[in-house]
């Protein structure tokens, strides 16, 4: 007899994937779905969950298939410093005003890395801030205020 191997990586994140779309799937049954051509309030909801299951069977079923390797470490640095970094934008950007919350949103996420250093940080940050201003402020011209009422200048 041939054991069952499953890759726990791809079987966790596959099963994780099911169980979020079936219970974002059960939700959306309590919408008016309608039909195809008239869509109610939770057809798309409903649509998505289902492809989101689906790609989770997917993975569970690949998992199978491939021999993994066990799930590493937690790494609890870059948790502790990718998931504060867009908060700390959406908290700052109307007070400091895009460039400087996008700066320090920046500065913050890149320390997630053990390999990064001070100087690359603020020099990435200010190019990704650069890069942004000129994408989303000139040529888009999106009206967001670049720096805010809680800076004095």
């Amino acid at each position: 007899m041939n054991k069952l191997s499953i890759d726990p990586t791809n079987g966790a994140c596959g099963a994780l994937l099911a169980a979020t779309g079936g219970f974002f799937a059960v939700q959306s049954l309590g919408l008016e779905l309608g039909t195809a051509f008239r869509m109610g309030p939770g057809y798309f909801p409903l649509a998505l969950s289902l492809v989101l299951v689906l790609l989770g069977l997917v993975i569970i079923v690949q998992a199978t298939r491939v021999e993994g390797e066990p799930i590493g470490p937690i790494a609890w640095r870059g948790m502790a410093f990718i998931l504060p970094a867009p908060v700390f934008f959406g908290l700052t950007v109307r007070g400091l005003g895009f460039v400087p919350s996008l700066f320090f949103t920046c500065l913050i996420a890149a320390f997630a890395s053990t390999r990064m250093k001070p100087l690359a940080a603020v020099i990435l940050s200010a190019g990704v801030t650069l890069f942004s201003v000129i994408v989303f402020s000139y040529a888009l011209g999106l009206p967001f205020q670049r720096f805010g009422p809680w800076l004095p200048f």
